[in-house]
């Protein structure tokens, strides 16, 4: 058959008719049957006519379809002779080709009525080498082991496989597994190289191999599976039966007889109670080898464990309440004093709405981390002699996470909320939602939606969660919310809520945290005794300064760790001297067990030179000092602005610096000045998201600092938003502001004249080692914060003609002279 493929493709043949193939790939030496359509009908029987030889062509997939027949094809073919064309067995016509030589296709030489390309035809030429044998040896083993484990191969194909000793007839037979796809059958006829062709053969059917192996060992798997389902049941139907017969067969009776009296117990409400009895009376008709039976007795199970009617809090009482508050909590006197305002309100309530039901409203607690949050919620717990149930909210997007899964679904269960109760056992506990700012949704669901019917105490006494479809009474759970922040809280649960705000802590406060409750407690984690230890205050004191920034105590209480455990450590190596002499841990200590300083005062260090002011900022980690950098430049009129600025703080910087080009005059600015200046503005911390209007006053005193040469005072911060009147107006947060000030060495806070009253819920300490500035207007607050005119003044600086100089020393200065209010 080889020298016949040969003597009739060696014939001087330059062009042929081409009949192109839609998903079909034709090999060499193999006769395969090709449907005739109406489009290459003509092109087959021109071939007829010339020696039965034609070229045979697949399309290209990518190819667009109005591109040029060349374009539309794929460059190798097969130069193959129609044997014969007629109807196929299904009625259609076609013609059945053999393939005899690759060909490659070089130019069209016509297009109607049937299109003709020249070619070029590639033989296969190959030396026989031990290579090539070790090669078609392996290929031969890989066909036969697919072959082998499919079913129904009648054996005659797998001894023709066997039989083809040419490399490149071995390879083209292959081509033909129902597993290649058309581009893998396409890439397999452009291989022109045969012992490349025979590799990815090999490839191939090593691969087709390793996906049998594994889906003939997943269904031994299942079969083994379910033939163990199968002899389980049957074993336990015997079981069943030889238990009947002796009399034996109680244990479903005693299950269901248990469980209905549990509910009995369970005091469940009348809609619980007839849901219960429904679903018990299905189970008893259940066949316990079903699987809905273990799904319905494990509703029925968590019907009667949860808390239907039973509580445990005591009757408040407020002595007791202010004397718990003031043993776990230091300072926080205006938070526990609201704290009892409102358990003294719930009291009132019980004793003269005995025939209402009294709602239990709902807490917010919101503060920068580690102001005591969570153990505020802990306290009151134990002052009214509840249980106490955290459930965390942080992250959670699924709003089935709150509301239950339906039971129809595989492995549902309850919602948080109901777990939570069932976990503390009682119907009126604290729960501490925690996190709540913190709480995402997505296509899944909104949980913050969800919890507006757990938390608005007018409709939560009818709660029901997908699971137990039943409504559960949640009016008796004392619910108190945490959050850093509010402004990521739904409007409509923020209204649901009785927000609390908590501040952080002075430095004394701290220290008096530190030693009532942090040390001792670090003590003992450590593995030391109090006599153990002499932790100084001094010690204290540079560790709130030194070693942390925060508005609460937690990285306080991670640095007392730290420095404990050292002493731990020396205790351990020197046993002989342990317990003799108390280990004295001063300042020294400290900085020997932690290195260098990582915070100081940056205030007074930074501001060396004009243009730069210190502004106060709110952050959900509490209060903190920013510092608004300005620099002018030669060149145009430009206002430019860094470091992460919102839209809001960049219009608070336009209007500053319209404020202080219409007051160039009586600031001491040459009119022109601003005309051939640059400005730039810069908020350090470029990493970080600022935005909020109460930078304005500070933008503007640095304007004015840069363009006049004057320095701001280091000891000075300043919040309070800017209009273009030059008016200084009220901001939110002024007490984390004040206290952040404090921690960072400020001494002098300018801020609004009408935040005055927010002044009142500092501590008295604070009030006192702090100056505060009131302003109404911008021009107050140049007076406070910049210092007098230096010598060199700014025309100098930018090499101002001695006309220019001369009219600046005239403009008076006494409207910004410094002074505090």
């Amino acid at each position: 058959m080889e020298d016949e493929h040969v003597s009739e493709t060696t014939q001087p043949i330059q062009t042929l008719p081409l009949i192109p193939l839609d998903g079909v790939v034709v090999f060499p030496y193999t006769v395969v049957t090709v449907p005739l359509s109406e489009e290459i009908e003509a092109a087959a029987h021109a071939a007829m006519h010339e020696g039965q030889l034609a070229l045979l062509v697949a399309y290209r997939r990518d190819a667009p379809s109005d591109a040029p027949l060349a374009l539309r094809l794929h460059r190798i073919g097969v130069v193959a002779r129609i044997e014969q064309i007629g109807r196929l067995p299904n009625g259609a016509h076609g013609m059945v080709v053999r393939g005899l030589v690759r060909a490659e296709l070089c130019e069209q030489t016509q297009d109607r009525p049937y299109p003709r390309f020249r070619y070029i035809e590639h033989h296969d030429h190959t030396e026989r080498t031990d290579e090539l044998e070790q090669l078609m040896t392996e290929v031969h083993a890989a066909i036969d082991a697919v072959l082998e484990l499919r079913p129904g191969i009648p054996q005659e194909i797998r001894n023709f496989v066997r039989s083809i000793d040419d490399p490149g007839h071995l390879a083209d037979n292959t081509g033909y597994s129902p597993d290649y796809t058309f581009e893998e059958r396409q890439d397999l006829l452009e291989t022109l190289d045969v012992v490349e062709r025979l590799r990815k053969v090999l490839a191939f059917y090593r691969k087709q191999l390793a996906l049998m192996n594994i889906q003939a060992r997943l269904r031994q798997e299942v079969q083994d599976a379910a033939a163990r389902q199968q002899r389980e049941f049957y074993l336990r139907q015997q079981l069943r039966a030889i238990q009947k017969e002796l009399g034996e067969d109680t244990t479903e009776e005693d299950e269901l007889a248990q469980l209905r009296e549990k509910l009995e117990a369970a005091n469940l409400t009348p809609a619980a109670r007839k849901e219960a009895d429904r679903e018990l009376h299905r189970l008893s008709r259940m066949n316990s080898a079903s699987p809905e039976y273990q799904m319905v007795r494990t509703y029925l199970e968590w019907m009667a464990e949860l808390p239907w009617n039973k509580t445990t809090g005591a009757p408040i009482d407020i002595a007791h309440t202010r004397q718990v508050l003031d043993e776990d909590h230091y300072g926080l006197h205006a938070i526990k004093e609201r704290i009892l305002e409102y358990l003294a309100i719930q009291q009132r309530r019980q004793h003269l709405m005995k025939e209402e039901r009294v709602r239990e409203p709902i807490l917010a607690f919101v503060g920068p981390p580690g102001v005591g949050k969570t153990s505020l919620g802990q306290s009151i717990a134990r002052a009214l002699g509840r249980q106490f149930a955290r459930m965390s909210l942080g992250g959670v997007r699924d709003e089935a996470e709150l509301r239950g899964f339906r039971r129809t679904y595989i492995g549902s269960q309850p919602g948080r909320l109901i777990q939570e109760l069932r976990r503390a056992g009682t119907s009126d506990p604290v729960l501490l939602l925690d996190e709540i700012d913190k709480l995402g949704h997505d296509y899944r669901g909104d949980p913050a939606a969800a919890l507006l019917e757990v938390l608005d105490p007018e409709q939560n006494d009818t709660f029901t969660d997908h699971y137990l479809n039943v409504p559960f009474d949640l009016s008796k759970v004392l619910f108190i919310a945490t959050a850093n922040t509010m402004d990521t809280v739904p409007p409509a649960l923020r209204d649901r809520m009785e927000v609390i705000e908590l501040s952080g802590y002075t430095g004394d406060e701290k220290v008096h945290i530190a030693q009532r409750h942090l040390i001792p407690k670090q003590l003992r984690a450590n593995g030391l005794r109090p006599e153990e230890v002499i932790f100084e205050e001094e010690a204290l004191r540079i560790l709130i300064h030194d070693y942390t920034r925060e508005a609460g105590v937690r990285n306080l209480e991670r640095q007392i760790g730290a420095v404990l455990r050292k002493v731990t450590r020396r205790l351990v190596e020197e046993p002989s001297g342990a317990g003799s002499t108390p280990v004295r841990i001063d300042g020294a200590f400290v900085r020997q067990a932690l290195g260098r300083p990582r915070f100081f005062n940056e205030a007074r260090e930074r501001i060396d030179q004009p243009g730069v002011a210190t502004g106060l900022v709110w952050t959900p980690s509490g209060g903190d000092i920013v510092f608004v950098e300005a620099s002018v430049v030669e060149g145009s009129r430009e206002l430019r602005l860094t470091g992460q600025l919102g839209d809001v703080m960049r219009e608070s910087a336009e209007a500053a610096l319209t404020y202080v080009r219409s007051r160039a005059h009586t600031l001491g600015i040459d009119p022109h000045f601003f005309d051939r200046h640059a400005i730039h503005i810069h908020v350090p911390g470029g990493a970080v998201p600022k935005d909020g209007p109460s930078a304005g006053i500070t933008m503007a005193t640095a304007l004015a600092s840069a363009a006049t040469g004057r320095l701001v005072r280091d000891d000075v911060a300043m919040t309070g938003e800017i209009t273009l009147r030059g008016r200084v107006l009220p901001v939110g947060g002024v007490k984390e502001k004040v206290l952040g000030a404090h921690r960072a060495g400020i001494s002098t806070i300018i801020l609004p004249r009408r935040n005055e009253v927010d002044l009142d819920d500092l501590p008295s300490d604070v009030r006192e080692a702090l100056t505060f500035v009131p302003v109404e207007t911008l021009d107050e607050v140049l007076a406070a914060a910049l210092l007098p005119h230096p010598a060199a003044t700014i025309s100098n600086l930018f090499g101002a003609t001695p006309q220019e100089t001369h009219a600046s020393e005239e403009t008076p200065h006494a409207s910004v002279t410094p002074g505090r209010a």
